[in-house]
């Protein structure tokens, strides 16, 4: 499988508090700091981490609706390697037609003010692609491929539930066609069905039109059901990256193994042990010196962990980890926090339910 998306030392930094003499800012706010992976054609690469990790920023960055401040993102054509990151602005307009994002609130993407028809066909009438019947037809074409009906069109996104107009973003975002589609929390505004009906939605579409997709999400147990590969983030660096049954079941970072013990089980008779990190992320201003995470980790030493910084570097094939100590450590995956309850029964709760009951049919 070929590599369409490659990323090479990207940071982000974002100016804070007053500036000094000379016009620079006395502190800078690293949201991504030196993140290198690649995204390959046709997967679903998923991206996790507490909330300030910099996940958004990260996508954003990527289609260049956020100016990277270093670093290069290398889409490829198919003839060759552009560097989204150095493109001018007629330039990126034009590679924006390969890569689209799909936003977190479908309600504060889309024009109030448009009728679904208009805000469907906007990026085809905006970039001179089609007019006419010609328009009407890839409108009507798209609508239909998200599951939106053709008698919708003339309404507006008011007249419309949380799932139906994420699925008017979904078709706004694909009706270029483009190759890369970044996912920014798509499914977590909505509620659980509904969520389940989008993923299966985007799994669809992304065989159907041969689509890649960064996922950007909070909920494990859509990226668990959702992508091929995931990478967790922490504190604007990637600490961990490996396919998804991979990563879930055998953690080689700290930090992922706090995540996968977080999530919910499927079973009502099922709960987790969960592990808690102690204290709280640090700041991106100030991040703590050598690992980011030796602070909240129970393994660190006063030693490498403190002074020295880890590389991503392969622990295992495939198996990326951002830990001196990898290797050595023993950490638990999902399953194993599960905990079988047993089934126990409060009789004197039973008792007064049943007399409550009787006194309820007595009176009817």
């Amino acid at each position: 499988m070929s590599t369409l998306v490659e990323i090479k030392n990207l940071e982000k930094h974002f100016p804070v508090g007053k500036t000094g003499i000379f016009g620079k800012h006395k502190s800078l706010l690293k949201a991504v700091n030196n993140v290198s992976f690649t995204i390959k054609k046709g997967e679903n690469l998923g991206l996790v981490g507490e909330s300030g990790s910099g996940k958004t920023t990260l996508g954003r960055t990527l289609i260049h609706l956020i100016e990277p401040t270093r670093g290069e993102v290398l889409f490829n054509t198919g003839e060759n390697k552009i560097d989204i990151a150095k493109l001018r602005r007629g330039e990126l307009r034009y590679q924006w037609r390969n890569m689209q994002m799909i936003f977190q609130d479908p309600y504060a993407s889309l024009n109030q003010r448009m009728t679904v028809r208009d805000i469907i066909g906007e990026p085809l009438v905006a970039n001179k692609l089609a007019s006419g019947d010609e328009l009407n037809e890839k409108i009507k074409n798209m609508a239909v491929l998200c599951g939106l009906k053709t008698s919708q069109l003339s309404r507006y996104p008011h007249a419309f539930s949380g799932g139906q107009r994420q699925r008017i973003a979904i078709a706004r975002a694909l009706i270029m066609h483009p190759q890369f589609i970044v996912c920014d929390e798509a499914v977590s505004a909505l509620d659980v069905s509904i969520q389940a009906q989008i993923l299966n939605l985007l799994k669809d579409l992304r065989h159907e039109l041969d689509l890649t997709y960064l996922f950007v999400a909070h909920d494990l147990s859509a990226v668990a059901y959702a992508c091929d590969r995931v990478a967790v983030m922490y504190l604007g660096r990637i600490v961990e990256m490996a396919v998804t049954e991979e990563l879930y079941y055998k953690p080689k970072h700290p930090y992922t193994e706090a995540l996968m013990s977080a999530i919910p089980p499927d079973d009502p008779e099922v709960t987790m042990q969960k592990l808690f990190v102690q204290g709280e992320q640090p700041s991106p201003v100030n991040p703590p010196t050598g690992c980011p995470f030796h602070p909240r980790c129970k393994f660190a030493d006063n030693s490498r962990c403190v002074k020295e910084l880890p590389e991503l570097r392969e622990v295992s094939p495939e198996h990326f980890a951002a830990c001196h100590y990898a290797e050595s450590l023993s950490l638990k995956g999902a399953l194993q926090f599960q905990v079988k309850q047993r089934k126990t029964t409060n009789n004197k709760q039973v008792e007064y339910l049943n007399t409550k009951r009787k006194e309820i049919m007595a009176k009817l």
